[in-house]
């Protein structure tokens, strides 16, 4: 039976928005025996999850479905979750209000870390048992996927299965499945094992042997799951008619991808090695999907998405359309990612054609030296050399990203942060801007956190206490300079650090930490770091081994079972080079045989066709 929110309910919530439902572009179609129910599950609240672009898809592909449908569920805010428990209201959709335990699954998608505890707060509130072991027959699948399911054994204990890589690939197969177990009545052992023959598909409970009561690894693992990816990226499915919301979202606009993958190599950088090869639409398409999308939603922004925007082959004749759309309708076309080492003139002028917005780039290190050894591949003149551009073209707002705590950082490399922040103010001065304003800057930091399937995953994380030295440290020197500074906490840091290269031990803290009551941990406001550290201390948990420890090349890691298709040697090399301060040249100069070139596609397809 659908649930029941009164107007009462809704008038003590701060934005009833996000619990009604009912956009523009929603499907809302009824549950039927005969119909796979899929329930879209964002561990954050709507705003945050109504930005997601992967949700849309899978939105899109199951709904255009006969025998499917699918639903989205958000994480309800403190608010309207305190009132749902009061009032007995389980979780439940938007579409139609069903309960979450009434689907056939619920999917989550693992964009950040600092969510998992949202998830097990989600499952509570739906009434079902946070843990595999506690849920009957009678509930849902739980499955899961998303960039953070690289490492999937941290939520071993509590997700039925995994689907690592790109989900549209393969989402129709799982729903395959889930038909035939409603079909011929199967038990969800036996689902499961359909599930697990889907390439890219992870069963947990196919490891469970691989490990001892106290959840240390005592066995090899019994086989490898190989990533799933859409090889032409020509053919990947996308949204005619985005869901448009009622209230304003995080990115609150159109939005294109235009490729996937990345050229670059940092080494910092999961998304970069996880997403490869580099796929690319070509412009015709695109242009059609952009009209298509303008049309049905209404917007006044078009955004193209990418991890590096400015390194679509076709970028030109691409911005080239966008503008013959955007002006005739008054639109503004947005182009984040981009480099400091491929912006011109030209295309600044393109990017404000219709409406100038602030420009953002992201040095990450403040020396060369460290910017060679995280394989950044900028140069300071580079970036100066973009400013004077940027400045002269009427552009006074510009922000800065960098990285704390990266491997063989220095406090000279923290100096050099502010030195080229003052650099670039003082470009400005030199300049002559024709909007007359002064200059907004602002730096932001981050510190660096290892992940996995990146030439780091082996590299500790600094200290807190060093942590907290830098970060005061920079904090002077920027406030000196007169410049902004934007900092993230540390303490989040080593949390997000502990479960990015955490295993199932790691998921028994975070079981505990949910009951020690966090949740919305990515929140500044709602993160409690003495709650974590409670939760690590109560599980035998020494944060330490998992954040600061440097990991041996030749050790088990909890994610090796996982086939990205780039070579873990390849890595391994790639860190070797980082400390001799060797730069990797990029995918389109040079070809590195890192390994993904098995999948096909892409960049490596094309360059052995030749």
């Amino acid at each position: 039976m659908p649930v029941h929110i009164n107007d009462e309910i809704l008038m003590n919530v701060e934005k009833p928005a996000r619990y009604t439902g009912g956009e523009v572009n929603s499907v809302a179609r009824p549950h039927s025996p005969g119909t796979v129910s899929f329930a879209f599950c964002f561990p954050d609240v709507y705003e945050v999850g109504m930005s997601h672009m992967g949700g849309q898809i899978l939105y899109s592909i199951i709904n255009n479905r006969e025998d499917a449908l699918c639903e989205r569920i958000y994480a309800p805010w403190t608010d309207m979750e305190r009132l749902m428990v009061e009032n007995g209201i389980p979780l439940y959709s938007l579409e139609t209000k069903t309960p979450a335990a009434d689907f056939d699954i619920l999917g989550f998608t693992l964009q950040y870390e600092m969510s998992y505890t949202n998830i097990l707060n989600m499952l509570h509130l739906s009434g079902l048992g946070i843990r595999r072991s506690e849920r009957g027959e009678d509930t849902p699948l739980i499955c899961a996927g998303g960039p953070c399911a690289f490492n999937p054994e941290t939520l071993a204990e509590f997700i039925d299965f995994f689907l690592i890589g790109e989900g549209e690939e393969k989402i129709n197969a799982i729903l395959d499945v889930c038909k035939l177990k409603k079909q011929k009545g199967l038990d969800k052992a036996a689902a499961l094992r359909l599930m697990s023959g889907i390439e890219g598909i992870y069963v947990p409970s196919e490891l469970d042997g691989c490990y001892d009561a106290d959840a240390n690894l005592t066995k090899p693992f019994p086989r490898t799951i190989q990533k799933t990816i859409i090889k032409d990226f020509n053919d990947a499915p996308y949204p005619d008619k985005p869901i448009v919301p009622f209230i304003n979202i995080v990115h609150d606009r159109t939005m294109i991808e235009i490729f996937r993958g990345c050229i670059r190599g940092c080494r910092f950088c999961q998304a970069g090695f996880t997403y490869r090869p580099v796929r690319e639409k070509t412009p015709g398409l695109l242009l059609k999907e952009a009209e298509e999308k303008l049309n049905s939603t209404g917007y006044d922004d078009i955004s193209l998405a990418s991890l590096s925007t400015s390194d679509y082959s076709a970028l030109e004749e691409l911005t080239d359309g966008l503008i013959g759309l955007t002006e005739a309708a008054n639109t503004s076309l947005s182009l984040p990612s981009l480099r400091a080492d491929n912006f011109s003139m030209e295309l600044m002028n393109k990017v404000q054609k219709v409406r100038k917005s602030g420009l953002t780039f992201a040095p990450e290190a403040g020396t060369q030296r460290l910017r060679d050894v995280i394989n950044k591949n900028i140069t300071e003149e580079d970036m100066l050399g973009t400013a004077r551009i940027a400045f002269e073209g009427g552009w006074n707002t510009i922000k800065l990203y960098f990285m704390l705590g990266l491997p063989t950082e220095t406090m000279e490399d923290v100096r050099g942060i502010a030195d080229l922040a003052k650099k670039i103010k003082q470009i400005y001065r030199e300049c002559k801007n024709p909007s007359g304003k002064t200059l907004s800057m602002t730096v932001s930091t981050a510190f660096f956190i290892p992940k996995p399937f990146t030439p780091f995953q082996w590299e500790g994380q600094i200290s807190v206490d060093e942590m907290t030295r830098r970060q005061h440290y920079l904090g002077s020197l920027l406030q000196e300079a007169r410049i902004k500074y934007n900092w993230h906490d540390f303490r989040l840091s080593r949390i997000e650090a502990i479960i990015s290269r955490g295993d199932r031990r790691v998921g028994r803290a975070i079981a505990r930490a949910w009951e020690k009551g966090c949740k919305f941990d990515g929140w500044a406001d709602h993160f409690d770091y003495e709650k974590w550290v409670g939760a690590l201390e109560e599980c035998g948990i020494d944060g330490d081994y998992y954040a600061v420890r440097e990991r041996n090349e030749y050790e088990i890691l909890p994610w090796d079972f996982i086939d990205i298709g780039v070579r873990k040697s390849f890595l391994a090399d790639e860190r070797h080079r980082a400390y001799l301060g060797e730069t990797t040249k990029n995918c389109r100069e040079e070809c590195t045989a890192c390994g993904a070139a098995c999948f096909g596609g892409g960049i490596c397809f094309d360059r052995n066709q030749n």
